[in-house]
């Protein structure tokens, strides 16, 4: 890992995903978890004020990225949760099926190398009848926008931990078994080619 990668990265990330638009969405969704609880791409800890305590009974982070560990940890305090960490990537959760109530995944698809296989393993491992609790940037359904965000992806992804810009999200759920008949999209406040969002709770197709 180099310098950048190491020390910056992790304050470069945090830094932008604290941004007030993003903040503002974090708060939509992150409030509905409830019982055995599982985020997936837990970084920093930008969600870790937004959980509502009285509901959540037990709590793990999941995240390969040891350097944001510090990060974290401090939001654990000052948000008083107890969170079980597990330093790996996401196509393969080390839990057994059916174990969780909840999966929380926000703004983490876009840089895991294996979104499908990801999100594949959150299906096996959540109850059944369990949400799939998340908000995600990704394609524009603008063709213009699109485009753009297709030129840009090979060089933001060397600079922004691996993100592309413009993941189909809605495929992406459909293909990994989730359903989401209410899904909410839109571009919220910044550059488009970033912002376009989606966000909802999926469940399992068959429930």
């Amino acid at each position: 890992m180099n310098f950048y990668d190491r020390y910056c990265l992790p304050r470069v990330l945090d830094f932008a995903c604290g941004m007030k638009a993003i903040t503002r969405q974090r708060e939509k969704v992150v409030p509905m978890a409830a019982g055995q609880v599982l985020e997936v791409g837990i970084g920093t800890g930008q969600n870790l004020c937004h959980y509502d305590k009285r509901k959540v009974q037990r709590l793990w982070g999941l995240d390969p990225a040891a350097e944001m560990q510090p990060l974290a940890r401090k939001r654990m305090t000052r948000a008083g949760l107890d969170v079980d960490m597990i330093p790996l990537s996401a196509e393969k959760i080390p839990q057994p099926d059916d174990r969780f109530d909840c999966i929380v995944l926000t703004y983490t698809l876009c840089s895991i190398p294996d979104p499908l296989a990801a999100l594949s393993e959150m299906r096996r491992v959540l109850k059944p009848g369990g949400r799939l609790i998340y908000c995600e940037h990704g394609k524009s359904p603008d063709a213009g926008v699109h485009k753009w965000q297709e030129r840009l992806t090979p060089t933001w992804r060397k600079i922004a931990g691996n993100c592309h810009i413009g993941r189909d999200i809605p495929a992406l759920l459909q293909q990994a078994g989730f359903a989401d008949p209410n899904m909410s999209q839109g571009y919220i406040p910044g550059p488009k080619v970033l912002c376009y969002n989606y966000w909802g709770t999926a469940r399992a197709r068959n429930y």
